[in-house]
């Protein structure tokens, strides 16, 4: 066992007036399994560049053992070849019997390494490079975002897989697989860096804890300032109405003052100032003890959603629904028969594959809103209520591009709301003015997101809009969902999302 030690780290991109980290300090051990947390934007790809060495810093990041990173580069020249081939042009000295090994604890059978890669599913790519990625020996390996767009089973084989193995920094916003896969987790939080024990739920737990006890204390702050600021004013008023007697008086009203109790009444106007003044550097150091106190909390804002209400119950309806490819022999799938009424969250679930997004470019080709020719046959039938209006999310953000004020032009979007929308899910303002192919995928598809939050619809059709978003957010659009109760059609593979929000999960085999 050895540590990584990161001292006084600064860094940011060139051409940046902000820097991505400034005056970092931690220490990791390299036999961790380690869970990477933070907000999008907030620097964790930039950081596993970091460890790689692909950028200059200033401070220092010391470590004994070799860093290798997933997801690797796979080439055009490479897709088009079998993993076989190119193993080693992936990973120096790599033993192929090792990645076979490997692939083996993942249930995958090595013949997958002798087909061309891009025949290969989403699960099985991510098998390949993970088995690379383990072959070595004596190692410290970054994971980045592991099991997007990948289906339930696949998601379930890597994580059974990853749980087995350690010294590794894993970054992913799937709280189920965080929760089984780490024993330390990373986290950037909004002014610090924290390394603590445990995994996602332990440490969502005490954050949780923790947060309310800095809100507590700050609203103890909060009061004691406010006692302290009415007691010090009522001080300097005494003291100053006080003053004001010195020097004149009616010697038929007050037969008792004299000129001698000049000395007396400043003496007493110096004791009040003097309370004052310490009243004074009690504030001060209220104020202090204040300061900081919120700087971690993530203040997550609540969304909201206008849904329209469609006249008919049942908006969508399929009855003994079947689709095959135009060019192919095997039915996508056969005999499904489903629908979705109002205020029905309905999720579709099933391997890669097996038809989910191709239902859905379907439903929305029969309310009218997909152009060309249809690619599949569709047998049985498929129906959607007239005048149904719909907000789609599509899992492709590879099409986004120009800035926010370009991008709100092409789509019809009023600018200022889409702005606030994409501030509430904590999305720095100097990022508006860049383009959007610039962003962090997790950024993208919070665009998407506002997008369609923007959109009074009848049924929202979101295909896999949580790939790369971070946990806050998930939760800030969990509780929209719940609150609001909008009618969707969904595919999407977080355990936890699915478990809190469907009402509905539809299989296709």
């Amino acid at each position: 066992m050895s540590q990584i030690n990161v001292s006084d780290l600064t860094f940011c991109y060139e051409g940046s007036f902000d820097n991505i980290f400034e005056h970092v300090n931690f220490a990791v051990d390299t036999d961790w399994k380690l869970g990477f947390i933070g907000r999008n934007g907030k620097g964790k790809t930039t950081f596993l560049n970091l460890l790689l060495g692909k950028y200059e810093y200033t401070g220092s990041i010391s470590k004994s053992v070799f860093v290798d990173y997933f997801p690797y580069a796979v080439s055009e020249d490479m897709m088009k070849k079998p993993a076989s081939e190119f193993v080693e042009d992936l990973k120096s000295g790599c033993e192929f019997w090792r990645v076979c090994l490997e692939l083996d604890k993942m249930g995958a059978d090595s013949e997958i390494l002798y087909r061309p890669f891009e025949t290969l599913s989403f699960g099985e790519r991510t098998k390949v490079l993970l088995a690379v990625l383990f072959s070595g020996e004596n190692e410290f390996l970054l994971i980045d975002e592991p099991t997007n767009h990948l289906d339930r089973e696949s998601r379930e084989i890597i994580k059974k897989y990853l749980s087995g193995k350690k010294g590794f920094i894993l970054v992913s916003h799937d709280r189920d697989l965080l929760d089984a896969c780490i024993d330390h987790v990373l986290v950037l939080n909004r002014c610090s860096i924290e390394v603590q024990s445990g995994n996602f739920s332990s440490w969502w737990d005490n954050k949780t804890k923790k947060d309310a006890f800095a809100a507590a204390e700050n609203a103890k702050h909060l009061r004691e300032i406010g006692k302290l600021e009415e007691a010090g004013a009522r001080v300097a008023g005494w003291a100053d109405k006080n003053e004001s007697t010195k020097i004149g008086f009616d010697p038929v009203k007050e037969p008792e003052r004299n000129i001698s109790t000049r000395a007396y009444i400043g003496a007493k106007t110096k004791k009040m100032q003097s309370a004052v003044k310490n009243m004074e550097n009690r504030i001060e150091r209220e104020i202090r003890e204040k300061e900081g106190l919120l700087n971690d909390i993530e203040e997550t804002v609540d969304l909201k959603i206008m849904p329209k209400e469609h006249h008919k119950e049942v908006i969508v309806n399929a009855y003994h629904l079947g689709m095959c490819y135009n060019d192919a022999d095997k039915s996508l799938f056969d005999d499904i028969t489903f629908d979705i009424k109002r205020g029905d969250r309905v999720f579709l679930n099933g391997a890669n594959g097996c038809g989910k997004t191709t239902l859905i470019k379907e439903i929305l080709r029969s309310a009218g809103y997909a152009e060309g020719e249809s690619k599949v046959r569709i047998s049985g039938t498929l129906e959607t209520a007239s005048g149904l209006e719909i907000s789609y999310i599509n899992q492709d953000t590879s099409l986004l591009s120009g800035n926010i004020k370009e991008y709100c032009r092409k789509n019809n979007l009023d600018e200022s709301l889409l702005c606030a929308l994409l501030r509430q899910l904590d999305m720095p303002r100097t990022q508006f003015a860049k383009d959007i192919s610039e962003f962090s995928e997790g950024q993208k598809k919070k665009v998407l997101i506002a997008s369609s939050l923007l959109l009074p619809a009848h049924l929202y059709i979101w295909d896999e809009p949580l790939n790369y978003i971070d946990v806050f957010s998930r939760m800030q659009i969990e509780k929209l969902i719940l609150e609001y109760k909008p009618t969707m059609l969904l595919v999407e593979h977080d355990v936890k999302f699915r478990e809190k929000i469907a009402t509905e999960t539809l299989e296709l085999m």
